[in-house]
């Protein structure tokens, strides 16, 4: 009997994207099936999935760095397709998207609708957000956008450790955190609609490792942006200083002259985190630092940026990082010192 038919994927276009994660799901995509007979037999087996670019019309696109992107179909011409793939956006975090993106919006609006599942790629979960398909929804996004996604859509769950996320009815809402993790979202995509061999087969031909241990071990911290409220840009620059000091949330209400339930909360409408949290992300994040760059004992690092109790800082490190102390600088020292050629 003849192959079946490829499934036929869309892959969104638009020009605050980059070519890589949309010529990447390309290549992913119509590999599966065909590529490994190609290489283990010399005949290229069955192609699985039909990957087709749309935008809001066809023709030439600049993304990203100045690449140009042919788009196939416009929304209208598009052929009804059952997987829908969004790159990231490429904007900054907490940029307004609705009118940018106001068509790419109710297109994704109308799949959902008749029954696709969306899945997305680093920030191009906001545009679900936008949508208004991820309220009561878990979620995930690029760790740079988790807070812009929490605190603008506050009935969604974001998940910011997790490199993927499935949710919806029937999980037909498919999320990959940042960065390549747009890897394990199309390794997911065919797994669930071709099987776990012919993603597996995708995988070992182009070396694949899986994000299992999810993006916050790359985050850096997004949120040191300076804020509109100047009474509180004053204290983050402060505290950037002085996030080592013994007390440092009560040195931070000295500094802005205000009580001390005024300024938690005005520091939370602010920044999206309280004081507290706003400095242990400042010492993880400097410890990071350490960790990649010295040998120093985790003992004296913990205590360089302001925790006497070693154990503490540990246990802390894990629950913000996803690794310990000593698996954050295994992976990451090697990585500084093979980049750097030391």
């Amino acid at each position: 009997m003849p192959p079946p038919a490829p499934v036929p994927v869309a892959i969104l276009v638009f020009p605050e994207t980059s070519a890589s994660v949309v010529y990447g799901m390309v290549d992913l995509f119509a590999s599966a099936g065909r590529d490994w007979q190609f290489v283990v037999a010399g005949e290229p087996g069955p192609q699985l999935f039909q990957p087709l670019l749309v935008g809001r019309s066809a023709g030439p696109v600049i993304v990203g760095n100045g690449v140009p992107i042919v788009v196939e179909r416009s929304f209208a011409d598009c052929p009804t397709a059952d997987l829908i793939c969004v790159p990231e956006v490429n904007l900054p975090p907490g940029v307004p998207l609705t009118e940018r993106f106001r068509e790419e919006i109710d297109w994704l609006r109308t799949c959902h609708a008749r029954g696709a599942t969306l899945a997305t790629a680093c920030s191009g979960a906001m545009l679900l957000a936008e949508a208004g398909l991820l309220a009561g929804c878990d979620a995930t996004t690029h760790w740079a956008w988790c807070d812009v996604l929490a605190r603008d859509y506050p009935g969604v769950s974001v998940h910011a450790q997790r490199a993927l996320v499935v949710a919806g009815v029937g999980g037909r809402l498919v999320m990959a955190g940042g960065g390549t993790s747009w890897l394990d979202l199309a390794l997911y995509l065919i797994a669930r609609s071709a099987g776990v061999d012919a993603a597996m087969q995708v995988a070992r031909l182009n070396l694949i490792d899986w994000h299992q241990i999810g993006q916050q071990p790359f985050a850096r911290l997004a949120r040191t942006r300076q804020v509109d409220d100047a009474v509180i840009a004053r204290c983050q620059v402060w505290i950037a200083d002085h996030y080592m000091d013994p007390a440092p949330v009560a040195a931070m209400v000295r500094e802005s002259g205000l009580p001390e339930r005024s300024f938690k909360r005005r520091f939370a409408a602010a920044t999206g985190m309280s004081p507290l949290d706003y400095v242990h992300t400042l010492r993880i994040e400097e410890a990071k630092q350490m960790l990649e760059a010295a040998d120093a004992p985790i003992e004296a690092i913990a205590n360089e940026v302001g925790y006497g109790d070693a154990a503490f800082f540990a246990r802390l490190f894990r629950r913000k990082v996803m690794l310990t102390p000593a698996q954050y600088r295994k992976r990451f020292r090697a990585m500084r010192q093979v980049l750097g050629g030391s």
